[in-house]
């Protein structure tokens, strides 16, 4: 029971990373962005080929996936997204999801269709023993990571001027527009923030999840569902709803395997139910 438990933690912190830009774009831009997983995975390819073709190490590649991944982001902003800010959601939800397509499209002719070949570091590889536990090292660096991006967000949300700038934007973009706040550019620099994110989540993803061209289609409900459960505009919510989402699906998965995921839309369906705008509704970014 304390392995399943371990695993879904370590799992709903991969998740975590990954849909908490989602989460603050939503939140501040009210911008349905069913794109953040090409942001993943373009983070993840970025991570793989540095690995694999140009001698870079995991941790250095980790950087270059949040990097390039904002880069990405960025640029399409720019050129696409911030166009559609006022539009009709559907309006947002076809833009984002034909960039999904497209970006599947260009990673499949690029890379082929089969799954990034990866190794752990030896720092990481292996399991290590912890109160009497075999715990892997990988899954716990990847709890010590979600922590340390959870610690920092709230620390930069809620103690630095850039975090009370997002707050006001948050709560109202015209008013904050009118104390001399660049509403526009605070959206480029959050969404781009976000992206990167999401980069560096898919890089993680690569040890557990794999990583191949249809990546950004096949993960967007859990990310979705997380931010959906947690509360868009929220860090803390995510957080929660990824660690009961993980733990929901490793342990459903292992004591359940013939519901397969399924047990993870039942606790969605449930959680909604009681609480429709989330485990922890927005007032600010907290």
């Amino acid at each position: 029971m304390a392995i399943v438990l371990f695993d879904g933690v370590a799992y709903g912190m991969l998740l975590f990373l990954i849909g908490v830009g989602l989460s603050i774009t939503m939140g501040l831009m009210n911008f349905v962005n069913l794109a953040h997983g090409a942001f993943a995975m373009a983070g993840g390819y970025a991570a793989s080929l540095a690995m694999q073709h140009w001698g870079l190490g995991f941790f250095p590649a980790l950087a270059l996936a949040f990097i390039a991944a904002a880069v990405i982001g960025a640029g399409l902003e720019f050129l696409f997204f911030r166009r559609l800010y006022r539009s009709h959601p559907l309006d947002q939800v076809l833009l984002s999801i034909g960039v999904v397509f497209v970006s599947i499209s260009v990673t499949t002719y690029l890379f082929g269709p089969s799954m990034q070949a990866f190794s752990l570091p030896p720092s990481l590889d292996g399991r290590v023993k912890l109160l009497g536990l075999e715990l892997g090292r990988y899954r716990l660096f990847l709890i010590a990571s979600g922590l340390v991006v959870l610690a920092a967000l709230l620390l930069a949300l809620n103690k630095t001027r850039y975090g009370a700038m997002v707050r006001a934007a948050v709560d109202n973009q015209r008013v904050a527009a009118g104390t001399g706040i660049h509403v526009q550019r605070l959206f480029f620099l959050t969404f781009s923030f976000g992206c990167g994110l999401a980069g560096l989540g898919g890089a993680l993803s690569l040890g557990l999840l794999g990583l191949e061209p249809s990546f950004a289609l096949k993960y967007l409900i859990y990310f979705l569902i997380v931010v959906c459960v947690g509360g868009a505009g929220t860090i803390s919510g995510p957080f929660l709803a990824a660690l009961l989402v993980g733990i929901v699906d490793v342990a459903g998965k292992y004591y359940l395997p013939g519901a397969g995921a399924f047990l993870v839309y039942v606790v969605m369906v449930l959680t909604l139910l009681v609480r429709p705008h989330g485990l922890i509704p927005r007032k600010g970014l907290a």
